[in-house]
């Protein structure tokens, strides 16, 4: 994994509070980009704010519990940085956030903001922001196969010149966050410690998605 320079190894420097945009079935992870659409009037304001601050957002999934306006979050989410932004006639924002580190939701502050804000931790994620996860012995060769068995049995298209032309680490990163996995899935490889751990966690969730289109069992 890679994240901005600017934040390597410094989770110091990160804030302890941070907006939070609650999404489910959607994940940010560091080193990696988020395309948003931004339209609803809390959020226009959150990125309004953000633009005027550090650009930093929290990405966090919603749970079942709380109420449609104040759904329960997830205990893990990421954090990105607005990269860039424009500005559609009707009034909607377009956004690229940058991943930056992953953060423990320690609880919410009560700010005036219309949008939730986080009172959040970094520092259990300093990694996030450290060397790059070479991920020596990976099996890559057994992912590639898996995901193409599933998106075949889903339909599912994909460039896979373009999948195959990026690193390891970024390929479990980016299937973690664009394959259309269930919303538990996603975070449970949020969650995982580390790339190597990622990457097993998606090659088992690979199997079992395979072996439930098959009606049997994947080795």
């Amino acid at each position: 994994m890679a994240c901005d320079p600017s934040f390597k190894g410094m989770t110091q420097a990160l804030p302890s509070n941070l907006p939070l945009f609650p999404l489910g079935g959607a994940i940010l992870l560091p080193g990696e980009t988020l395309p948003l659409n931004v339209f609803e009037p809390r959020y226009l304001n959150m990125v309004d704010d953000a633009l005027r601050g550090d650009r930093l957002i929290g990405i966090i999934q919603t749970q079942d519990g709380g109420s449609p306006e104040k759904p329960r979050l997830a205990g893990i989410g990421g954090a990105g940085r607005i990269s860039s932004h424009s500005e559609t006639p009707d009034g909607r924002y377009m956004i690229v956030l940058d991943g930056v580190s992953r953060f423990h939701l320690l609880g919410e502050e009560d700010h005036s903001t219309p949008y939730r804000v986080g009172r959040v931790d970094f520092e259990p994620f300093a990694d996030d922001c450290g060397i790059p996860d070479a991920m020596l012995g990976a099996d890559r060769d057994l992912l590639l196969s898996r995901a193409r068995a599933w998106f075949a049995h889903e339909s599912i298209e994909a460039d896979w010149t373009q999948i195959e032309s990026v690193s390891t680490a970024h390929l479990v990163d980016r299937l973690a966050m664009a394959a259309p996995f269930s919303a538990p899935e996603k975070q449970s490889l949020l969650e995982s410690r580390n790339g190597r751990d990622r990457l097993r966690a998606m090659t088992d969730i690979l199997k079992k998605r395979i072996a439930a289109a098959e009606g049997g069992n994947v080795n």
